[in-house]
């Protein structure tokens, strides 16, 4: 699905992604983790779209997307979403939904003038894919409430719920546990399987949370200094020496180790 070669993005003399070379299989739910700084959220805006890279390659099918501003991917079926949730807040949460489609028939004056009868029928299907979507993920009770009076858990579902209005083929998380309370976040982690294997949806996941990572995904990728540094399954990666080193420091991890030698 997702090929990144030897992807490099600089800011100045800072190196956020160093070289990084991963793929994303189809049809699986991929774990991006790493120490803060790592270079992960960075990579998705790069293979997003959002950021220009330095050097290097994103391939998806065999398709070369480096570059590719956000709306073409978007369009291709690569969404992304961000640990801030970004809602329209004045809008209602089944508006939020409605909002998403590209090319709908309302935006043009053309047909608002000439095509009312058009554009009615469409706002009415839409309210029906969006009122699907609120059911799957089991939030229809807030589908008249503003998006702005939401909490942070029920927004980054509301994200995951846009995705569904355009039948996203593969799509990167960031962060998606951030602010978010433990029933929730179940919620949400069931949601993610779900539509992975029901629907086919492809995922990639950045989260510091371990216990959802390994309830997810697999494999886990984890990112360090902007480099890949180790890939595999999240029982395995928890016991890579580097992953440990990484995460906890050299100092802290030998000090771990004396005291369960002790």
């Amino acid at each position: 699905m997702i090929t990144v070669e030897d992807l490099h993005k600089h800011f100045g003399g800072f190196r956020a992604v160093d070289g990084a070379s991963m793929k994303i299989a189809t049809g699986s739910i991929t774990g991006l983790i790493g120490p803060n700084g790592a270079g992960k959220s960075t990579l998705f805006n790069v293979i997003a779209g959002v950021y220009q890279p330095t050097s290097g390659r994103v391939l998806m099918d065999g398709e070369d997307i480096t570059g590719l501003p956000p709306h073409d991917l978007f369009h291709k079926g690569l969404l992304r979403t961000f640990q801030i949730a970004h809602e329209f807040s004045s809008m209602t949460v089944r508006e939020n939904l409605m909002m998403v489609p590209a090319r709908q028939s309302g935006e043009t004056l053309w047909n608002a003038w000439f095509h009312r009868g058009r554009i009615r029928n469409e706002e009415l299907e839409l309210a029906r894919k969006a009122d699907e979507v609120l059911d799957f993920l089991t939030i229809s009770h807030l589908a008249d409430e503003r998006a702005g009076n939401l909490s942070g858990g029920q927004k980054k579902l509301l994200e995951l719920g846009r995705t569904m209005m355009v039948d996203a083929k593969v799509v990167f998380l960031d962060e998606v546990g951030a602010g978010v309370n433990r029933t929730l976040l179940n919620t949400i982690g069931d949601a993610i399987i779900r539509l992975n294997k029901e629907r086919g949806y492809t995922f990639c996941v950045i989260e510091h949370d371990m216990d959802f990572i390994g309830k997810l995904c697999d494999p886990v990728i984890v990112m360090a200094e902007g480099k890949v540094l180790a890939e595999g399954p999240a029982e395995h990666i928890m016991e890579n020496e580097a992953v440990i080193e990484a995460y906890l420091g050299r100092g802290l991890k030998n000090k771990i180790k004396a005291e369960a030698g002790a």
